[in-house]
């Protein structure tokens, strides 16, 4: 619901970045069990031989109106305006680049965010009802925090304008969006931590969790050329590689080397890509850095975006990780999990003893 809150101001996603390196495949989220680190839902216990039932397909959403009326629904009286679920679609489709809502799953995700708006109107009642609005100084603390993603003030305007908002409306949506939050930090406060013996379950019957793969961790030297190149282009960077990798063989600092002649994301870096698994590279790079032994420099490795030189750093052998190491991390999911679900039942019940009239 944390989440959930901030989908319909989206106070913090003013500033995203993104840096991919260019010898891997199109971006994937790292595996779990690489981090040690317990993925959303648990799998099966090992050996239960009682495979997972599929779930049902969800019934289809009820349509929504292509024109809205002035309420689309009442919480306890109170209002939802098509202003205010209008300004959340906006908010979304700003989110992801601009681009509208999909016609065809249109009717299932507006229905999601007029939920979504309904569970904001009962937490901000609720909020009222405990004394727990947001305060002045909250808000100008949320204002600043913001602000100072933004290099300059102008920026911070540009920012506001693109997304239909003034200073006043941001306030005035910070406030509701603190005050809501208020609420549910209120309700998980006291939500017991997990225990050492329930971490312990949880790692014993989730094996699957913690393998981790065979792990490379290389350095290298990119020499761009791209694949449509001319033959005269190739031919000058492949040279260029040819007398960067002749002078990292006779011995000259390789991480100096990468810093002067790499054209890639992790040149700044001396070349260091980290470590990563089988799968993550494209096909060329990955064959040669696991071929390599450690402290080995590669030949001249082609892929779709030049020319490289790898120097392997070490290779670490696939294994299961330990209890000790990735309890808390399991644990961490574990608070996770029974916040969420003490939340889950908080809303309900919410919404349970609340009057709630969806108009459309």
């Amino acid at each position: 619901m944390r989440c959930l809150l901030r989908v319909k101001v989206l106070l913090c996603a003013f500033v995203v970045c993104v840096s991919v390196s260019a010898c891997k495949k199109a971006p994937a989220g790292t595996p779990a069990a690489a981090a040690g680190t317990p993925a959303a839902t648990a799998a099966t216990p090992a050996g239960s031989g009682t495979p997972a039932a599929a779930p049902a397909p969800p019934a289809p959403a009820k349509p929504v109106p292509a024109v809205l009326p002035a309420v689309v629904a009442r919480v306890n009286g109170q209002a939802v305006t098509k202003e205010e679920f209008e300004k959340m679609i906006k908010t979304i489709e700003f989110s992801n680049g601009g681009r509208p809502i999909p016609p065809d799953r249109r009717d299932d995700i507006l229905r999601s965010l007029l939920d979504q708006l309904v569970v904001y109107t009962l937490l901000n009642q609720e909020a009222k009802t405990r004394g727990l609005t947001a305060t002045d100084a909250d808000v100008d603390a949320k204002l600043a925090d913001v602000r100072r993603q933004l290099p300059t003030q102008e920026e911070f305007e540009k920012a506001l304008q693109a997304r239909g908002m003034t200073i006043e409306s941001f306030k005035k949506d910070a406030k509701l969006d603190i005050s809501a939050n208020k609420v549910i930090d209120a309700e998980l406060a006291n939500v017991p931590g997990p225990s050492d013996a329930e971490a312990k379950d949880f790692y014993t019957k989730n094996p699957d969790q913690f393998k981790q793969p065979e792990l490379a961790h290389a350095s290298h030297i990119l020499i761009p050329a791209a694949e449509n190149a001319d033959a005269a282009v190739k031919a000058k960077a492949k040279a260029t590689a040819e007398a960067v990798l002749k002078k990292a063989k006779a011995g000259e600092d390789f991480a100096k080397l990468a810093r002067e002649y790499s054209k890639d994301g992790s040149a700044n870096n001396g070349g260091d890509l980290g470590e990563f698994p089988r799968g993550q590279m494209v096909p060329a790079f990955e064959e040669a850095a696991f071929a390599l032994k450690p402290g080995q420099l590669s030949g001249i490795v082609t892929t779709p975006f030049g020319y490289h030189i790898i120097k392997l750093i070490e290779i670490k052998p696939a294994r299961v990780a330990s209890f000790d190491e990735t309890a808390p991390k399991i644990k961490e999911f574990l608070e996770r999990q029974k916040k969420q679900e003490k939340q889950n039942a908080f809303i309900e019940a919410l919404k349970k003893k609340s009057k709630i009239e969806v108009l459309i």
